[in-house]
């Protein structure tokens, strides 16, 4: 029952940043100008204000009406969303098709542009690419499954995952309509270097959002509304940080400043006990306060000007693919790192894994020369 109320999550969310990337791409079309920062600054604000709300409010519903009111309150917020949606969101023209299908997956329009072919047509069940999405699931639910407690007794997993990757992409690359794009990715290496940074950043930040609150709880000892009111410093910080990086045109500056934040912030993680002084938490979450507002701001820049114009939903969507398997290495991490209880050792085996992780964050972003023409001045960077 979890896990298929999980898969009807991810068909509701996975439309969202997709679309607000092509109507963010549209609109530069329109007015002619190619120089969004304002507008990804906006987006990436509004992420950060939602996050600030979420911890705090979460741990007030359960502290009041049990877990369930956690997802009881998503159901008038997705009524407005909607109806928001019908009044105020632009209408695709008639001869056009819809810019942002599912994450990760391109327009028919747009696949179709690429390949110099028609518009795809058939029935709703090809188009949604089932045999993709199949094959994808049993690649990640495999290698999550070995990760979740990896043991050589279990290598079946790894080969399973293996078999089940290299069927997806073979299918992906003959579909007319796939469900991740591979296409997206054959000669663009910027865009793959930010794919790769994409994953092991969120390994860092979702290990931290995950593994930090359980500990804050079970080896801190705080209450659910408290462990949501720790969090509040990083979201706040996140968001001042949001906002002033905003007006810079670097991206290489942002990447680098973010993964020396989660490194700081890493080795703080190491210094903390269940004896600690609830200043030094309060430090912790400030710290990665730098990260989480530099970040995302600064890779969902660099697809926007790394991707094809006219692949701007497809290739925003891979990045949140990529960032969900970082959450999945993360959920794996934590799970491995805690065990059957959240003590202060499984959180400084946590941050072991989490500092690798940062660490290698801050190599792909060295040692990557593109970075120097993925400045938003309004021209595309060159791929």
């Amino acid at each position: 029952m979890l896990i298929g109320a999980r898969i009807l999550l991810g068909f509701g969310t996975c439309a969202g940043y997709p679309a607000a990337m092509a109507l963010v791409r549209s609109e530069a079309e329109r007015t002619g100008r190619d120089s969004p920062g304002g507008v990804l600054t906006a987006l990436a604000v509004a992420n950060q204000t939602v996050a600030v709300v979420g911890p705090l409010l979460g741990g007030l519903l359960i502290a009041v009406g049990g877990w369930r009111a956690t997802f009881a309150l998503n159901v008038p917020l997705a009524v407005a969303a909607v109806l928001l949606g019908l009044l105020r969101l632009p209408r695709a023209k008639p001869e056009a098709k819809p810019t942002a299908r599912f994450t990760a997956r391109p327009t028919a329009q747009s696949t179709a542009q690429s390949t110099g072919g028609s518009t795809p047509r058939g029935s709703l069940a090809a188009r949604l690419d089932l045999p993709g999405m199949g094959l994808f699931a049993a690649m990640l639910v495999s290698l999550l499954l070995f990760l979740m407690n990896p043991h050589l007794r279990d290598w079946y997993l790894l080969a399973l995952a293996a078999a089940a990757g290299a069927a997806f992409a073979a299918r992906e690359l003959r579909a007319a309509t796939p469900f991740i794009d591979l296409r997206v990715l054959g000669g663009n290496t910027p865009l793959l270097a930010t794919y790769g940074r994409a994953l092991v950043a969120y390994v860092v930040s979702y290990s931290f959002l995950y593994g930090f609150t359980q500990w804050t709880e079970e080896g801190f000892g705080l209450t659910p509304f408290h462990a949501g009111l720790a969090q509040i410093p990083m979201f706040l910080l996140a968001t001042g940080v949001s906002i002033v990086s905003g007006r810079s045109t670097s991206v290489r500056g942002k990447l680098l400043l973010g993964a020396v934040g989660q490194i700081t912030a890493c080795l703080v993680i190491l210094l903390l006990g269940g004896d600690s002084p609830l200043w030094m938490l309060l430090l912790v979450a400030l710290i990665f306060g730098i990260p989480q507002g530099l970040n995302n701001l600064a890779l969902q820049n660099s697809v926007y000007f790394q991707t094809d114009p006219e692949r701007t939903a497809s290739s925003a969507g891979l990045l949140r693919t990529f960032a969900y398997i970082g959450s999945m290495v993360a959920s794996a991490a934590t799970a491995a790192s805690f065990g059957q209880h959240a003590d202060t050792g499984g959180l400084h085996r946590l941050a072991w894994v989490m500092l690798g992780a940062g660490l290698l964050y801050l190599l792909l972003t060295l040692f990557d020369r593109t970075l120097g023409r993925t400045a938003g001045t309004g021209t595309r960077a060159s791929l």
